[in-house]
């Protein structure tokens, strides 16, 4: 990936992010059978910012299971990650949990019966058991630029409060939300945090199930129809992997039974994902055939 000179625009709306520099670029490959192959900046923490609604979407159905589906729905949405657009039509319900207004939605459950600081404390310990590595830490600094930056998220928790799709004051909710968001984690981390998907709920072959298969095969169909926001469509067709990117520079796809990748680069093309991340994953699901729409035998190799 050294030779791509196009690199995107890194997200300058939050600025410990704008001073990132675009040029970085991690990949790591954590494959069925325990094999881990890295590249690149694959130790370098970012923050991992919307990749963390997997981690926080599993958290919920393990809280309140498909009752969760009343609050938010399962389809594409077809416009950016921040739109407030579609609450209005369709009553504070928003489209899918990876937008943010469904993450809110998300954070929102995970939050009843705690403290703000418990929640998160919660979702950061689930994290830390998933990829098995205590040093994983939330950017404190990116977290209070989030809180003092985020007034297109403070709307939409207004507006899904007003709708009664927030069931605590949108200042808690909020809190819950920009802290998950500043999870920072290496290639290497996000990647075993992943597994799960991979191996059907399990943490690792043989080892202890973290949610039902059945569960496992939904979350990364969400992936694949929803988590590139309204590139998702464009995601499926290129890579082929159920994926979810974030505004940091990070993706984390699943190649089921293969394969937990996680690639990073901070610089974004014009849907707000990884520009050279994106191209890194088309490129190993064309050399591996891991591609969900491969034939069996291609997935077999």
């Amino acid at each position: 990936m050294a030779t791509e000179t196009e690199r995107g625009a890194v997200a300058t709306y939050i600025p410990p992010l704008a001073r990132i520099d675009p040029k970085q670029f991690g990949l790591c490959v954590v494959t069925a059978d325990g094999e881990i192959h890295s590249a690149g900046e694959a130790e370098e923490a970012f923050s991992i910012q919307s990749v963390s609604k997997v981690f926080a979407l599993t958290q919920a159905l393990g809280k309140i299971g498909d009752t969760l589906w009343r609050r938010v729905g399962r389809e594409p949405s077809g416009t950016p990650f921040n739109s407030i657009v579609q609450l209005e039509r369709e009553q504070g319900i928003p489209r899918n949990p990876f937008i943010n207004a469904g993450a809110l939605v998300v954070a929102d459950v995970n939050l009843a019966g705690h403290a703000p600081r418990v929640a998160i404390g919660e979702l950061l310990r689930f994290v830390r058991y998933l990829a098995e590595d205590e040093t994983i830490l939330i950017d404190e600094h990116v977290a209070r630029s989030e809180q003092e930056t985020g007034f297109r998220n403070v709307a939409l928790a207004n507006y899904m409060r007003a709708f009664a799709n927030l069931t605590h004051p949108p200042e808690l909710t909020l809190g819950v939300y920009f802290h998950q968001c500043a999870i920072a984690m290496s290639c290497r981390q996000l990647a075993m945090a992943g597994r799960y998907l991979m191996l059907g709920g399990l943490l690792e072959p043989g080892g202890a199930r973290v949610i039902s298969a059945q569960r496992a095969r939904r979350i990364n169909a969400l992936m694949l129809t929803c988590g590139h926001y309204d590139a998702s469509g464009d995601f499926a067709f290129r890579v082929g992997l159920p994926g979810k990117s974030g505004v940091g520079g990070g993706i984390l796809a699943i190649a089921p039974g293969k394969a937990s990748i996680a690639a990073w680069s901070p610089g974004l093309n014009e849907n707000g994902n990884s520009k050279l991340g994106t191209l890194a994953l088309e490129r190993i699901a064309e050399a591996t055939g891991w591609s969900v729409f491969s034939p069996a035998e291609e997935r077999r190799a």
